[in-house]
């Protein structure tokens, strides 16, 4: 079953145009990954997803079109986790989570047991719950990720995006938050779609990649197929080495240039 299908986005930012008649369909459960050069159109493509930016064309989740679904009813099918969030220093963990909460809280209504009980839940499941009262401003990169994490799981929407929330930590933080994004998938049955910068780890985790390019997708496909030595020197203009692994996941490796 579709889980997420974007119909000829189009996306114009004055006379730039940043996605040009883009097509997407993901399936229930499936992890897709977004890869592409600077400003290729990646994030604006999870914004469109989200409804967090104009566009013509079509989104629909299970095939119900978005344009029917109001902010509060969108927000409980897709949460986002963005690539450069608002960490406001002063707000406990235990808030900043609550926040994800939102699409199920009324104007004037304040959050429930329920809500409470939730994000408990959530804390736990992601092992920061003992961090619940410390300043969210205080903690480090990988900690914060999985409270940002958090946040969004808070929100219990079956589809999750996530645009490049690893490509700020180090080496073993972004296998960590990944690999738990991989358990989660599995456990919780969601969506995933991921912009990510780093290919070897676009060749290791999402079940299929779409490489944009100029705001056109130019590849479509499994790991393999979309990451081979001809296409990344074409679209990132970089010599590169793809190594095969035995799971049948690739590994991009940058080969120097001869001087």
């Amino acid at each position: 079953m579709t889980s997420v299908a974007v119909r000829d986005a189009r996306v114009r930012f004055g006379s730039t145009t940043v996605l040009d008649g883009v097509d997407l369909e993901v399936g229930e459960g499936e992890w897709l990954g977004l890869i592409g050069p600077n400003g290729a159109g990646k994030t604006t493509l999870l914004r469109v997803v989200a409804g967090l930016a104009a566009a013509t064309g079509d989104v629909t989740f299970g095939g119900r079109p978005a344009s029917e679904l109001r902010h509060a009813a969108r927000a409980r099918l897709v949460a986002m986790v963005p690539q450069r969030p608002l960490i406001p220093s002063g707000m406990t963990v235990f808030d900043y989570v609550l926040m994800g909460r939102t699409p199920y809280i009324g104007y004037f209504d304040t959050e429930s047991h329920q809500d409470l009980a939730t994000v408990a839940a959530v804390l736990e499941r992601l092992g920061v719950a003992r961090f619940a009262e410390r300043p969210l401003g205080s903690m480090s990169g990988g900690e914060q990720q999985r409270v940002i994490l958090a946040r969004a799981l808070a929100q219990q929407a079956p589809v999750l995006l996530l645009d490049e929330g690893t490509s700020a930590l180090d080496v073993g933080a972004q296998q960590e938050v990944l690999e738990l994004v991989a358990s989660l998938r599995v456990t919780d049955g969601l969506t995933v779609i991921s912009a990510m910068h780093d290919l070897t780890l676009a060749g290791q985790f999402p079940d299929r990649l779409l490489l944009l390019s100029g705001g056109r997708v130019a590849a479509d496909g499994p790991g393999k197929a979309v990451l081979t030595e001809a296409i990344v020197a074409k679209h990132f203009g970089a010599t590169v080495r793809i190594v095969d692994e035995p799971d049948g996941t690739v590994a991009v490796v940058p080969v120097r240039s001869e001087r």
